[in-house]
């Protein structure tokens, strides 16, 4: 990390790091993620993520998922698929598997952090996400702060692509330099609910999108103010990538946040 990396990351909100992670661990990563889908069992129940309508925030089983690792299938997917249906993996695979949680602590990772200005850096979240041939669905434009709030703001995701990730295939696309708006919504619990609660009606700045391809390896730093999204994946090849999210642990995150882990600690890269 120079000083040109890290004023381009305040100018744009975002940072492209070509090739970051070896061959290697892309291919650990999708090797687990292999094995992990080849022993679930879904049943009757099939939680679907829909980004669109949030409807998957009314099931106990995504909510309990902070603390889990449970899987989510795409809302076009037939009931006859599985491994070819899934939307992602979430939401503690750093914490909870042996290869997820030795590719997420590494010291480079860390050392990014610190660069990037977290004091006390705590691995949140994380997210195999699978962006399926044909049927990976759009996921519409957001910030993360929307649904990992902290105050100040500090929540930062390492995303990894680990296939290119191109225009066709649904990579991601970044609204340059806006990340200096304010935050517009927040999804929390309220009671026994999850809702959105609208902060700020200001529009999305009249910039042109940029489409974020890269080859696979690289890390795309995606400050939590971004607005960001992603387009559906209209190819007959994947779009595998690996999400981290981190927050500072100097920094309040408030207990109706939807992601919550009251019996297992949130960790650093320790």
């Amino acid at each position: 990390m120079t000083s040109l990396d890290l004023a381009a990351y305040d100018r744009d909100g975002f940072l492209v790091l070509e090739r970051f992670l070896p061959a290697g661990d892309c291919d650990a990563l999708q090797r687990r993620a292999a094995e992990l889908v080849a022993g679930f069992r879904p049943g009757s129940a099939r939680t679907i993520f829909a980004a669109r309508d949030q409807a998957h925030a009314r099931d106990r089983y995504f909510q309990e998922s902070g603390a889990a690792i449970h899987f989510f299938f795409e809302e076009a997917a037939s009931s006859e698929q599985n491994e070819l249906a899934l939307n992602k993996i979430g939401h503690a695979l750093h914490d909870l598997d042996p290869v997820f949680d030795r590719i997420s602590r590494q010291l480079r990772l860390a050392r990014l952090a610190q660069a990037l200005g977290f004091v006390q850096p705590l691995l949140l979240q994380s997210m195999y996400l699978f962006k399926q041939p044909r049927i990976g669905a759009e996921v519409g434009w957001h910030q993360d702060a929307t649904y990992l709030y902290t105050r100040p703001p500090t929540v930062t995701a390492f995303w990894i692509a680990l296939d290119d990730a191109d225009r066709d295939n649904g990579c991601l696309l970044a609204l340059s330099g806006a990340h200096h708006g304010p935050l517009r919504r927040r999804f929390h619990r309220a009671g026994d609910a999850m809702v959105t609660s609208e902060l700020d009606a200001t529009p999305w700045p009249a910039v042109e999108p940029l489409a974020l391809e890269v080859p696979r390896g690289s890390l795309v730093v995606l400050h939590g103010l971004l607005p960001h999204a992603s387009a559906a994946n209209h190819s007959n090849r994947s779009r595998h990538a690996y999400a981290l999210h981190l927050i500072d642990g100097q920094a309040v995150y408030d207990p109706d946040n939807w992601l919550q882990r009251p019996h297992l600690p949130l960790r650093g890269f320790d």
